[in-house]
């Protein structure tokens, strides 16, 4: 039962590690990934100079800080309101309406988005300018994109997450919630002093999960809601749409390279610290 699962890894995940080279060399296709020229560090070099490594890497890092902390605490809230709810068949409507979302591909969400926000004849506009007000050049202004990026997100990964935390409350001990009613605490109570505390492990571990794609961006995400444009770089341009424009538009693999395995990097380190900060909170909840 495992073997299918431990080849998806070695085929997908460790044996294309051999690429990392690429970082290191001067590629050319007569040479190929193994035969091209060393250049040492100079992909490197160029990809820091450039001034776009800082600008991708706090994106990525504050949209991925925000989309936890974000998500998280709607998602525990929408399980603690499912598991609360009195009626099953509310709790299922509900729950079933939280997850559409999640099976809404990012190509759909920015068709949605863009019939959304266009200037001219987007809905938003359409209803502003219906109540005299001024329409929003959404699509050219930059600091409209870090609140819709977190809020589509937030939209999109609820019912996913909820579901989770959702199945961690369900399997509670009910005489925990038998003897705190039977003690006359009120819904409120009971949620501050037994469910919270009682989702503590399962929401470190997956924050812990989440921090250590917090250097990841969302390619598709990010990709599908801007695209190419150049005028919203500076707040949604992560490393991972940088990777994929150094490749389509410079045709540099080189320096695609070196930025794909400086995330990597990054996403290692940020893993061991979170794993070594937990671990002298309480070593029992730490991933290893």
């Amino acid at each position: 039962m495992l073997l299918p699962g431990v080849l998806f890894f070695l085929l997908f995940a460790y044996i294309p590690m051999a690429g990392v080279v690429l970082a290191f060399k001067q590629f050319n296709y007569a040479g190929g990934v193994f035969g091209s020229p060393w250049n040492g560090l100079d992909n490197f070099r160029f990809f820091f100079q450039s001034g776009d490594a800082w600008r991708v890497t706090r994106n990525t890092a504050l949209y991925n800080i925000a989309f936890i902390i974000v998500n998280n605490l709607l998602q525990i809230a929408a399980a603690i309101l499912l598991f609360e709810a009195a009626r099953p068949w509310f709790r299922k409507i509900f729950q079933t309406m939280l997850f559409l979302p999640y099976f809404i591909s990012w190509v759909v969400v920015g068709a949605i988005a863009y019939n959304l926000f266009n200037y001219d004849y987007g809905t938003v506009n359409v209803l502003l300018k219906a109540m005299g007000m001024q329409p929003q050049d959404v699509y050219n202004t930059a600091s409209y994109w870090p609140l819709l990026l977190v809020l589509i997100s937030a939209w999109k990964a609820l019912g996913y997450g909820s579901v989770m935390y959702l199945a961690a409350i369900t399997g509670m001990d009910r005489e925990m919630y038998e003897a705190a009613e039977i003690d006359g605490a009120n819904i409120f109570q009971r949620m501050r002093h037994i469910t919270i505390p009682n989702l503590y492990p399962t929401v470190i571990i997956l924050v812990l999960l989440a921090v250590g794609n917090i250097f990841r961006g969302d390619f598709g995400m990010f990709y599908n809601m801007v695209g190419n444009n150049g005028i919203l770089f500076s707040s949604t341009d992560v490393i991972d749409t940088y990777v994929f424009r150094s490749l389509t538009t410079n045709n540099d693999i080189g320096m695609s390279s070196a930025a794909g395995f400086y995330q990597s990097i990054l996403g290692f380190v940020t893993i061991l610290l979170a794993n070594y900060a937990v671990r002298r909170y309480d070593k029992d909840r730490a991933l290893f």
